[in-house]
């Protein structure tokens, strides 16, 4: 993976995380070898919620993450079960959530400010921000004016964006923009609708804006995203 223009290799022992605004994307070498790899796409809200601290919750702490026993076990179990179509584990969902919630506390082992996320539980967000936070979700797909957001919840441009960022750890565009990448995703994955019409419904003003936005955020073309989701599904 090439993170902000460094090389990250993908090895049985690292992993790699990537904070929602970072641009990055595969870069496949040339080998024989066939490559298979866990990729997990982490809704926005998850990191506010696993984040023990509110200040700048919306990323991890390094790129590479090493792969250590534990989590490699989380992984091999993960895998297994997400292959094997005769293998039915109500579970599943436990499982992944164990497995991100621990690569997002390795990620900020031995940093700096690691003690401030894996440490005691976080304090409540501003209800300000919640009530933000709120409105941005409701209105995803919305001719959003972030200026009308931050006079609904009672606060200034300029002081909306500073409590916002103090608390989320990110600007109210970037969370946007994560939560139209989720809403992008669950819409190319679960419903038929062109891909021109997903585009337009989360104001994209047209159809290679909005591939472009989709590339820069998930690699591929939103085309080819839905292809690779709808090819494993069951028959």
């Amino acid at each position: 993976m090439v993170v902000e223009d460094k090389v990250w290799p993908l090895s049985a022992g690292q992993a790699v995380a990537i904070s929602p605004w970072q641009g990055h994307y595969y870069e496949p070498l040339l080998s024989d070898t066939p490559t298979l790899a866990l990729v997990m796409y982490i809704r926005p809200d998850w990191f506010l919620e696993a984040a023990r601290q509110v200040s700048a919750s919306m990323q991890f702490g390094r790129v590479g993450i090493e792969v250590t026993d534990y989590l490699m076990r989380m992984v091999v179990e993960t895998a297994n079960v997400m292959l094997d179509p005769d293998i039915d584990d109500p579970l599943i969902e436990d499982r992944l959530c164990s497995l991100t919630q621990a690569a997002f506390d390795q990620s900020w082992q031995w940093t700096e400010s690691g003690p401030v996320f894996t440490g005691a539980r976080r304090t409540a967000h501003d209800f300000r921000i919640r009530k933000a936070l709120r409105l941005l979700r409701d209105h995803v797909g919305d001719d959003l004016e972030l200026n009308n957001v931050a006079s609904e919840v009672g606060l200034s441009r300029p002081h909306f964006y500073k409590l916002f960022r103090a608390h989320v750890g990110l600007t109210p565009n970037l969370y946007l923009n994560a939560l139209r990448m989720e809403r992008a995703i669950d819409q190319l994955a679960q419903t038929r609708a062109a891909v021109a019409d997903i585009g337009y419904d989360l104001g994209f003003s047209s159809q290679a804006s909005f591939s472009r936005f989709f590339i820069s955020n998930g690699v591929v073309p939103p085309s080819a995203y839905r292809r690779c989701v709808h090819s494993v599904e069951p028959a």
